[in-house]
C-alpha cells in the first residue's frame, strides 16, 4: 500500500479521507469530512464537497465539481467538466434548500460535459454519452445520450456496446458481448425502455 500524493497545489481541508495510492492533483479542493477511497485519479481543478463519498479506483476528471449528497461507488468514470447537481429548485436567496442526493453505482461511465440532475440513480457499469442530460434513472448497463438523455441500447461491464441478442424470457433479454464474451441479463422492464 502506497499513501497518497497530493499535488503541492491542491488543497485538503483538515478531516478529509483520502486512501492510499490515490492522486490528487494541482488546485483540486477536498472538503473536510469528504471521504475518497484508495487508487483514485482526482484530476485538475476538481472540488469535493463536504460529506461526499467516493469509492475505490475511481476517476475524476479535469473540472468536475461533486457535491454534498453525491456518492460515488467503485470504478466509476467521472469524464472531463461533467456536472453534478443537488437542488431541484436553487435560488440564491433561499435559506430553505436542501440537498437532494444522487447515486452513481459501481462501474460507471459518465462522458465529458454531461448533467446529472440531482435525485437519480445511474445504474452499475452504465455509460452515459458525452453531453447528456439525465433527468432519470439510468438502469444497469443502460447506455444514454441526448438532452433529456434515453436510452439508446446497453453496454458490457468492459464498455462495449451490447448488439448480439442471444435469447429471452418472459423476464429477461440476454446479450453476449462481441469483445469479451460476457453475457448479460437484462431486466424485461429495462428493455422496453430502449428507444428503437
Amino acid at each position: 500500500m502506497s499513501d497518497p500524493f497530493i499535488h503541492d497545489l491542491a488543497v485538503i481541508d483538515d478531516g478529509a479521507e483520502i486512501g492510499s495510492g490515490t492522486r490528487v492533483w494541482h488546485f483540486a479542493h477536498v472538503r473536510g469530512s469528504a471521504r475518497i477511497g484508495k487508487d483514485c485519479i482526482i484530476g485538475k481543478d476538481v472540488y469535493i464537497d463536504a460529506g461526499v463519498t467516493i469509492g475505490d479506483r475511481v476517476k475524476i476528471q479535469n473540472g468536475v465539481s461533486v457535491y454534498h449528497g453525491v456518492t460515488i461507488e467503485d470504478d466509476v468514470f467521472c469524464g472531463p467538466h461533467m456536472t453534478f447537481t443537488n437542488d431541484i429548485y436553487p435560488r440564491a436567496f433561499s435559506d430553505s434548500w436542501k440537498v437532494i442526493k444522487t447515486l452513481v453505482k459501481k462501474g460507471a461511465s459518465i462522458g465529458a460535459h454531461a448533467t446529472i440532475v440531482c435525485d437519480t440513480t445511474l445504474g452499475k457499469y452504465c455509460m452515459v454519452g458525452s453531453g447528456a442530460v439525465v433527468t432519470r434513472e439510468v438502469p444497469d448497463h443502460g447506455l444514454v445520450i441526448g438532452n433529456p438523455a434515453r436510452l439508446i441500447g446497453f453496454v458490457c461491464t468492459c464498455g462495449q456496446p451490447l448488439k448480439r441478442e442471444i435469447g429471452r424470457d418472459d423476464e429477461t433479454v440476454t446479450y453476449e458481448c462481441d469483445e469479451c464474451g460476457e453475457k448479460i441479463a437484462i431486466p424485461q422492464s429495462d428493455f422496453k425502455r430502449k428507444v428503437r
